[in-house]
């Protein structure tokens, strides 16, 4: 196979680009799965690296799944578009007006608070998180982290979604914004999952179970811009060619188009049923990474 740029994975220092020699119909089948799985509470992940284990791919890398999230920002934006410009453009009259009480003010002031949890832990762990081997992208530790949230989720379902009125998008301010952006941070570590952690937050605070997948979404827009120009520019930085970027282009394609199918479905079903297919999904799954694991199936 030939050798898209400089030698994928060799120091622990290095970032991983191990995705370059993958080809393109892998590359879109990766796109697709992280399309899907990234705006879904399952952990992309999680499915990133199960999949090329099974399948006896490389590990694609930590670098490339962030930089995926590109995929995703353009499905929320479009998705989110008419939600994302009547809050900007509320929030910016209500500054010019001085009324800090105004809701969408709160909003957007609360999403830019709510952000800086993630991108400071985000490059404190850093060079952790891409390094080639990274100890946190290991499969046992990612077992773990779906079953620990498959069980968070669970107790924010049950408890979080009974005995009050849920709360709808009218009663949302700036506390939500500060404890569902803490909640997202933790999403840094593989297994959790972004949307995972954000709808779990959401769903404990009482929000109605579209509203917290709405909200989820739309908090999650900062961070997935940061995180994916911060990777795009480490991968330049490690010397990924022209073919290597002519792959990424590919799986960010066909990840927008499966990301947006995701977030639709996922609105539409929390509408109408609990997340319990989730919880069970996460902890099947996690029960399975760590089998696989332990038994030096998955490497």
């Amino acid at each position: 196979m030939t050798q898209l740029g400089p030698a994928p994975c060799t120091e622990a220092a290095q970032v991983n680009i191990s995705f370059a020699q993958l080809g393109a119909w892998r590359i879109i089948v990766l796109g697709i799965v992280q399309g899907i799985t990234e705006l879904l509470p399952i952990s992309s992940t999680a499915h990133l690296r199960i999949i090329p284990s099974i399948l006896g791919w490389p590990d694609p890398g930590s670098a490339f799944s962030a930089a995926m999230q590109l995929a995703s920002l353009l499905a929320v934006a479009t998705f989110l578009g008419g939600d994302v410009l009547r809050i900007t453009g509320r929030a910016m009259t209500a500054a010019r007006r001085g009324d800090w009480r105004d809701q969408s003010l709160q909003i957007t002031v609360g999403i830019l608070i709510g952000t800086l949890p993630i991108a400071v832990a985000g490059l404190l762990l850093r060079r952790t998180l891409e390094g080639c081997g990274s100890p946190l992208r290991g499969v046992a530790v990612i077992g773990w982290a779906c079953v620990i949230m498959g069980v968070l989720l669970a107790l924010a379902e049950r408890y979080g979604q009974r005995g009050r009125e849920k709360r709808s998008w009218a009663d949302l301010n700036i506390r939500d914004c500060v404890v569902v952006g803490l909640a997202q941070a933790f999403a840094l570590i593989p297994g959790v999952s972004r949307s995972g952690s954000t709808l779990t937050a959401g769903l404990a605070l009482g929000m109605e179970r579209a509203t917290a997948a709405r909200f989820s979404f739309l908090l999650g827009l900062p961070a997935i811009v940061l995180a994916g120009l911060v990777e795009l520019l480490s991968l330049r930085k490690a010397g990924l060619g022209a073919g290597g970027w002519g792959l990424l282009a590919l799986g960010l394609a066909a990840g927008s188009a499966s990301a947006y199918l995701a977030l639709w479905g996922l609105v539409r079903y929390l509408k109408e049923h609990t997340s319990w297919i989730f919880v069970w999904y996460r902890i099947a799954l996690g029960v399975l990474l760590i089998w696989g694991a332990a038994a030096g199936r998955f490497r």
